[in-house]
């Protein structure tokens, strides 16, 4: 009777070790063992094992993402700050990764067309081709949000930038400092949380990433069922859009080099309207001056017959 006892127990134990085997920051990850031990699919037989005490890297994620959407498996639905600041225009792709989850300052995608990346993989200088040169991975130290916030909520600014800045730390175990400014625009519903790295080791943008999953309705998170809602004079704020601008600590290399035939296209139209504009405004320069030479021309006539008939006369 006894050993049957201590096998219940173990079987309780055994169940609850189980359950409580899970990575908070990252739902696709497998868990078991013990101790317990977390690992995500990065590409067909290849496993990451994760420190599930923190966010995930930006560059795992990724990876995962698009090994997973390649399996057919659930992945996401679908101002800048400075003049250095860039949003991330090329959407997901299929990163090199450094061991420690950081961005390899080289990207090609698996394909013969390579760029560079900052270190939140976001592209800051053209494409060229597997011989491009990326000298050093450029830290990104500044992240701004740009929110979106649903209607029929009217928010006090005095207490928003607490707010905002208690709810990132607690979602994604950051320091509250971390959020050095957030501005509001209640027209425009607009709400701008800037994030900078200063002297902290935070990969801000990793927590930029977990936080435009959020709003997007897909939380990367175990407990998916939770989101970024910030608590603003006892009312929860909902988010309906985010966009994210990324600043590194150097500014980017972009030249006028590979635009795209959109771009040439609209850059033609605008020249040609340019150009019509000049013309027709030579026209009827033209115009104006052909009428008021033959008005002149009239007038000095007319003077002539008077002068005519005064002599006649």
């Amino acid at each position: 009777m006894m050993s049957f006892v201590v096998f219940l127990v173990l079987v309780s134990v055994a169940a609850t070790t189980a359950q409580n085997c899970v990575c908070n920051t990252m739902k696709w990850a497998t868990c078991d063992g013990s101790p317990c031990e977390c690992k995500i699919t990065l590409a067909d037989q290849v496993k990451q094992t994760l420190e599930c005490t923190k966010l995930i890297p930006k560059c795992f994620l990724m990876k995962a993402e698009m090994y997973r959407a390649k399996k057919g498996l659930s992945t996401r639905s679908g101002g800048k700050p400075t003049d250095h600041a860039f949003v991330d225009n090329d959407g997901i792709y299929d990163p090199d990764c450094e061991a420690s989850g950081v961005f390899k300052a080289k990207q090609c995608n698996n394909s013969d067309t390579c760029w560079c990346v900052n270190s939140a993989g976001v592209r800051r200088t053209d494409k060229g081709g597997q011989d491009l040169k990326c000298e050093k991975l450029v830290e990104t130290v500044w992240v701004q949000a740009q929110l979106k916030h649903k209607d029929g909520v009217n928010l006090d600014q005095a207490q928003l930038k607490s707010a905002m800045a208690k709810a990132i730390a607690e979602r994604y175990s950051v320091d509250a400092k971390l959020v050095t400014d957030v501005t509001y625009d209640k027209d425009s519903r607009t709400i701008l949380v800037d994030l900078k790295k200063g002297t902290s080791n935070v990969d801000i943008a990793t927590v930029g990433y977990y936080m435009e999953k959020d709003i997007k309705v897909l939380p990367l998170f175990y407990n998916d069922s939770k989101k970024f809602s910030p608590s603003v004079d006892s009312k929860n704020v909902e988010f309906e859009n985010i966009l994210v601008y990324y600043v590194d600590a150097e500014p980017p290399t972009f030249t006028m080099k590979r635009l795209t035939a959109g771009v040439v296209a609209v850059i033609v139209v605008v020249v040609l309207a340019i150009i019509a504009g000049l013309v027709v405004l030579f026209i009827s320069r033209k115009r104006e001056e052909s009428a008021m030479y033959q008005k002149a021309e009239q007038t000095r006539e007319l003077d002539e017959m008077q002068k005519e008939q005064l002599t006649s006369s």
